[in-house]
């Protein structure tokens, strides 16, 4: 039983009305009162606060056949902006849309090299899409950033491959934008895209490979980021103890051996270049090259070995594998669970990223408006 001042009631009950909403409009006042016990006229109350700040509109009636048909609500999508950048360590995406992330503009640029010409980027690359804010009442509410590295507490604590920590992303964007800034860790925002948007399982773990291996974690429906933030740096456990160095400062990490960075300089050292890139790999692997066979053979190996662990640890109810290289060949993930060699493992589903490079952006939108609006968006259709 819920017990307090009136006005903690009033926003508690606020808050409940809202997120039914937000996650099962269009619905009528009657079936809010409902599904969470209120009255009716208490549910009417706050709508009435909601229609009034325009974070709700009210769409039409019902097709009822019996009584007076009732008046169903929705959230109002175009209350405000939302924004989601996600900075990689060659190219950083930017992506804007409605509260419901529909309505988007995506934009690109090549990541700077030094901390103050990101701060300077950004700021130019977010003011080119955000020139019409004001037409909306709310206009930007918040600004969320992937950043491929450990996050906790709104502060960036370690990037493997670049480093920006001379620069201080929340307050310049903050002063120049005059809303909210989150960091959050590329993976977790890729495990909250999915469940956002894609996959409504209550257990999921999120296996990103780019530049290294990440793992975004839904337990509950709720994101596990551990002490710090560094739960689910699967990249930086260790498959071979006298192995490859790693900037972490151990030897022998997975993402030495899984990640793009790791499998594309193979390939390049086995063609004798100093470097390719996907679009080279990918090419060599249509036309059945032997060393790009070779390399999609190592990933399945070493992606069969990271399941497998997630598997042992977590017991999810999904796994999601973001990567290129499972894009470029589906059949990968029937691979993968072949190998599974485990009689331990119990699991519903292993399957590939529907999102792929924009669920990493998309789970930004979905951290954005959540924090706006203070409830969970837990499935937006």
């Amino acid at each position: 039983m819920i017990t307090g001042s009136k006005e903690l009631i009033r926003d508690i009950n606020s808050n409940l009305v809202l997120t039914q909403i937000v996650n099962h409009s269009p619905i009528s006042r009657s079936t809010i009162a409902k599904k969470l016990g209120l009255t009716k006229a208490t549910v009417s109350t706050i709508v009435a606060d909601l229609l009034a700040k325009k974070l709700v509109v009210e769409i039409g009636s019902d097709d009822t056949s019996l009584g007076r048909k009732p008046i169903l609500l929705s959230f109002n999508r175009k209350a405000g902006y939302a924004i989601s950048v996600d900075i990689g360590e060659q190219v950083t995406s930017a992506l804007i849309t409605d509260l419901q992330g529909d309505e988007r503009q995506l934009k690109q640029i090549a990541t700077p090299k030094s901390s103050t010409d990101l701060c300077t980027a950004l700021i130019e690359l977010l003011s080119s899409m955000t020139t019409d804010v004001s037409e909306r009442p709310y206009g930007i509410v918040g600004i969320t950033l992937g950043i491929h590295g450990v996050i906790s507490d709104n502060i960036i604590h370690f990037t493997p491959y670049y480093d920006f920590t001379g620069c201080n992303l929340v307050e310049e964007l903050e002063d120049n934008f005059h809303t909210n800034v989150i960091l959050e860790n590329e993976a977790n925002l890729s495990v909250i895209g999915e469940k956002t948007f894609e996959y409504d399982y209550p257990n999921i773990a999120n296996i990103s490979v780019h530049t290294g291996v990440g793992l975004g974690i839904l337990i509950n429906s709720t994101l596990y980021s551990g002490s710090k933030g560094y739960s689910g740096e699967i990249g930086h456990t260790i498959v071979d103890v006298d192995g490859k160095p790693c900037p972490c400062g151990n030897r022998g990490c997975l993402e030495q051996y899984l990640s793009e960075r790791a499998l594309l300089q193979e390939l390049a050292n086995k063609k004798g270049l100093n470097s390719m890139d996907f679009t080279d790999f990918s090419k060599l692997y249509c036309q059945k090259d032997s060393d790009a066979i070779s390399i999609m053979s190592t990933f399945v190996r070493y992606m069969t070995i990271c399941v497998n662990n997630v598997l042992n640890m977590y017991n999810p109810d999904l796994i999601i594998i973001n990567s290129r290289f499972t894009a470029l060949e589906p059949n990968l993930i029937t691979q993968i669970i072949d190998n599974l060699s485990s009689r331990i493992n119990n699991y519903q589903k292993i399957a590939p990223s529907i999102l792929k490079e924009s669920s990493v952006l998309l789970g930004g939108i979905s951290v954005t408006v959540s924090s706006f609006l203070g409830v969970d968006v837990s499935m937006i259709h």
